[in-house]
């Protein structure tokens, strides 16, 4: 279950990373949604890769959460 949650995170990690580069290319209440979009994504993808870091080396699974994140 923590490799699943671990891989999860990962995936979340590119989903925040795009919001965040959305919500700073638009302004006015269109920002609205892309902003909530990254705090929703960080708050889950971090608590994930926290989740999965009581189960997995702390190493590993840091490199399997940014590597996932750059695929």
């Amino acid at each position: 279950m923590p490799w699943i949650i671990l891989l999860l995170s990962g995936a979340l990690e590119a989903v925040w990373a795009a919001a965040l580069h959305r919500a700073s290319r638009v302004s006015g209440r269109r920002r609205f949604a892309p902003a909530v979009l990254f705090l929703a994504a960080v708050a889950a993808s971090t608590g994930g890769l926290a989740f999965a870091m009581q189960n997995i080396p702390t190493g590993t699974a840091y490199a399997v959460w940014v590597g996932v994140g750059v695929v």
